[in-house]
């Protein structure tokens, strides 16, 4: 284990300290997770069964990304589905004068 004097060092590197010392603690418990995890799943498919058979988990449908409904008039490979927050370029048009439609892709 590194052996350093923590008085010597300024609130700063302290900070930075900390912040990297939870970053550790975390990754060491999802590495912990993961490896527990694959035990339980090796077993479980031993005896022919999957693991969320086993504890009802209920596994979530992933869902396909947002087809793109508009594009940036000059960059073509700006592009945004309709959902979520708006993007600078939109907001731009939209102010510039052009409609949601004229920026749709057909």
């Amino acid at each position: 284990m590194a052996d350093f004097n923590l008085e010597a060092l300024s609130l700063k590197e302290l900070r930075q300290l900390q912040k990297d010392i939870a970053k550790a603690i975390s990754t060491y418990e999802d590495r912990h997770k993961a490896e527990a995890r694959a035990k339980l799943d090796a077993i479980a498919k031993e005896m022919g069964y999957s693991l969320a058979d086993l504890i009802g988990a209920d596994v979530k449908p992933t869902r396909a990304p947002a087809t793109a409904k508009y594009r940036h008039p000059e960059n073509p490979s700006l592009t945004w589905s309709g959902r979520g927050r708006k993007p600078l370029w939109f907001v731009a048009a939209l102010d510039a004068g052009k409609s949601p439609e004229d920026l749709a892709i057909s």
